[in-house]
């Protein structure tokens, strides 16, 4: 394949550290409860980006992702972040 045609997908998902308040979760889990969905499970919100780059290696994809998380989509004081590589 062209390298130039390669795509990489990068999946980056950007979650709460423990011990950061998650209200959003904490509002499913009371939901969950009022619902009589017993027991009630833990809950954790988390965000997904789907980052997809066209021409270049898995490697440069990966650096690329992480710029993007260390620039724009996470803050590393409440955030923790796993990244995913898939080539295309």
């Amino acid at each position: 394949m062209d390298p130039a045609q390669r795509t990489v997908r990068i999946e980056v998902r950007v979650s709460l550290k423990p011990g950061v308040m998650d209200a959003e979760a904490e509002s499913v889990e009371k939901a969950l409860g009022l619902l009589a969905i017993s027991p009630t499970p833990v809950v954790q919100t988390a965000r997904i980006y789907d980052l997809e780059f066209s021409g270049v290696t898995v490697e440069e994809a990966r650096h690329l992702a992480q710029e993007a998380v260390d620039r724009l989509l996470a803050n590393p004081v409440v955030h923790r972040v796993s990244m995913r590589a898939e080539p295309g």
